[in-house]
This record gives structure tokens, C-alpha cells and sequence, in this order.
């Protein structure tokens, strides 16, 4: 295997490990603290632009090699159809070349679908690590109304049940006066009855004999 497809399955076998790291289930603060320092940091942003170079040498990799194959096979397809192959190192080269160019075809191409399945995976990962975050500023701000809300409504009622004892110390006090008023009013009203009664003569001094 030459250098440039050795380096090419070292990268298979990096997304590979890279792959099993993402969907291993870890507590959520950690994965949180993990993709936020994936996403934000910048040594990863240019180890992953130099990622994408490299996916593109890999693609022209992909490409020659599927090249290679159809041509190998053609010929092998027409050293079939031709009436004088009859050599056995000749069938065992095109063999071994149809082998190595159907393998650096595959290793290629799953170096590149896993490269697109690793980006799908991370991005979607972190979205539903936003969207969890945002669920639960969502209910604790949710919690905050309803706490802020059941404090008003105790305190609307502590002032209503206040305006209420208010009135009826009121309607007491109006109450005590309106008896304080009665009671000197009918005093009042009998000591008039008798002056009234002495000055008509309407009261009868009566002396013991």
C-alpha cells in the first residue's frame, strides 16, 4: 500500500474511533462541555480546515481509483473474451490489480461517506444540546411566572381581605357610634318627657300623711 492510501486509512480509522467518541452516551454536562469546546475553539477550527483539505485529496484518491477499477476490469473482461489467455501470471496480475484498485476504491469512498456522517452526527448533536439548553431556560423561566404569579395573587388577596377588615372596623365604629348617639338621645328624650310632664302639671307630688 503506498503512503497516500496508508495516510488515508489512518484518517478512516481517526473518524472511526472519532464516530464511537460522539455517540457514546456520557453524562449531559460533560457532552455540553465537550461540543461547546469543539465548537468554539479555535485550534479545532483549523484542525478541521485542514481536515477539509485533506478530504479533498482523498476525493481525488476516490476518484482515480474508481478510474483504475473500471479500467481493470475492462481489460479483465476482454483478456476473458480473447481466445489466447491462456497465461496464469497473467490472470493472477489482472486479478491482483482488479483486488487493489476495488480496494483503494473502498477505502476511499468510506473514508468520505464517514467524513460526511461525522459532520451530520456532530451538527446534529449540538443542536439538541441548544435545544435541551433552551428548554430549560424555557421552564425555569416558565417556574419564575408561575412563583411570580402566585405571589401576586396571595398578595391582591392579603390587600383585598385587608380592604375587607378595614370596612367592617368601620361599619363597627360607625355602629358603636350610632348606639352612643341613640342612647343620648333617649336620655335626652326622657329628661325633656319630664320637664314637659312637670310643666303641665302632669306629675303628681304625692306626701305621706
Amino acid at each position: 500500500m503506498t503512503i497516500y492510501y496508508s495516510l488515508t486509512f489512518l484518517l478512516l480509522a481517526a473518524e472511526m474511533v472519532t464516530f464511537c467518541l460522539l455517540v457514546f452516551p456520557l453524562p449531559y454536562t460533560i457532552r455540553k462541555n465537550i461540543f461547546r469546546f469543539l465548537s468554539e475553539s479555535l485550534i479545532v477550527a483549523k484542525v478541521a480546515y485542514a481536515l477539509k483539505i485533506s478530504f479533498i485529496f482523498v476525493g481525488i484518491l476516490f476518484m482515480d481509483a474508481l478510474q483504475r477499477m473500471f479500467r481493470v476490469t475492462a481489460e479483465a473482461d476482454m483478456l476473458k473474451t480473447s481466445q489466447g489467455m491462456q497465461d496464469v501470471r497473467t490472470e493472477s496480475s489482472v486479478a491482483a490489480r482488479k483486488f487493489y484498485a476495488q480496494r483503494n476504491m473502498y477505502l476511499t469512498g468510506f473514508c468520505l461517506f464517514l467524513s460526511l456522517v461525522l459532520t451530520r452526527t456532530f451538527y446534529i448533536i449540538l443542536d439538541l444540546i441548544h435545544t435541551q439548553e433552551e428548554y430549560a431556560k424555557l421552564k425555569k423561566a416558565t417556574a419564575n411566572s408561575k412563583n411570580t404569579a402566585g405571589k401576586e395573587d396571595q398578595s391582591k388577596q392579603i390587600e383585598d381581605l385587608k380592604k375587607k377588615l378595614a370596612d367592617s372596623e368601620a361599619r363597627s365604629r360607625d355602629f358603636e357610634n350610632l348606639k352612643k348617639q341613640a342612647a343620648q338621645q333617649a336620655t335626652e328624650y326622657d329628661r325633656l318627657a319630664t320637664e314637659f310632664n312637670k310643666s303641665n302639671g302632669l306629675v303628681s307630688d304625692k306626701k305621706a300623711d
